[in-house]
């Protein structure tokens, strides 16, 4: 017998089926990341009109973008209500959070829902209801308004990421630390918050993201001194459409970019998403 044959390796069969997930895989991320990549170089057009692929390179309507005292405004209001919404959020929601998994009290199953119901709503009609919730206490034309609804529409993500933190944290520690010596508050700010700090950031990216983004809600509290970001972005497509929007979307995907990148190098996006 030939010694070749017999020591000659066997090809492995290949995996087809493998390979077609592979390919459908890369058919989906590229359907994904084209309206993307469409948008950004359309955002470079040194033209009064979107186009793609550009015909040249120009930062024209970033200026456009910059020098615009409706758009500066506009983001100057997305950004305030984001410092202001976010640790409001996170204060309440992980308070809320901790106490609904630690505690048991007669409708806790109902306050959990009550508290989660803002997903469940559609925001038109969470809208329509807090138009005349601040038409009635006089915060129309404010920044009051604003602040509250989008409260309202922000806590749920803090609940629910910082629940599943405390859900997966072992009260073991917590009483360790307590029959050590340290208080309930002690226990809670050194031992508590530092283990369950991925929900929290979680959390605050959530709340800060839908705060920023958000405009279905936005619509109906907003006021012509109070516009934000996504609202004056409607308004605009309704009168015009220059790469004036592309332009600030390119703006939003850099600071989303920025945003996963701090939370890479700070905590590591595994322990958030």
């Amino acid at each position: 017998m030939d010694n070749r044959v017999v020591n000659k390796k066997k090809k492995p069969p290949r995996d087809w089926g493998a390979m077609f997930l592979w390919i459908v895989g890369g058919f989906i991320y590229l359907f994904l990341t084209l309206p993307i990549l469409v948008i950004i170089l359309s955002a470079f057009s040194p033209n009064p009109y979107p186009e793609f692929p550009p015909t040249s390179f120009s930062l024209t309507w970033f200026n456009e973008v910059f020098t615009s005292s409706e758009w500066l405004e506009a983001l100057w209001t997305s950004i305030l209500l984001v410092i202001i919404v976010t640790p409001i959020t996170l204060i309440l929601g992980t308070t809320a959070a901790y106490a609904i998994a630690r505690l048991d009290f007669p409708g806790k199953q109902a306050l959990q829902a009550l508290m989660m119901s803002p997903l469940m709503i559609p925001h038109v009609v969470l809208g329509i209801a807090l138009l005349y919730q601040a038409t009635s206490m006089g915060w129309i034309g404010t920044i009051n308004g604003l602040v509250i609804a989008h409260l309202v529409i922000a806590f749920p993500y803090v609940i629910r990421t910082v629940s599943v933190s405390v859900s997966n944290l072992d009260p073991a520690l917590e009483a360790a630390s307590m029959n050590l010596g340290a208080g309930p508050v002690r226990t809670f700010f050194k031992v508590t918050v530092p283990l369950i700090k991925p929900g929290i950031m979680a959390g605050a990216v959530f709340a800060a993201v839908t705060s920023f983004g958000e405009i279905s809600i936005s619509a109906f509290v907003s006021s012509p001194n109070w516009v934000t970001v996504p609202v004056r972005i409607f308004n605009y497509v309704d009168q015009t459409f220059d790469p004036a929007i592309n332009a600030v979307s390119v703006i939003f995907i850099l600071l989303s970019v920025g945003a996963m990148i701090i939370i890479e190098r700070t905590i590591g996006l595994t322990k958030v998403f």
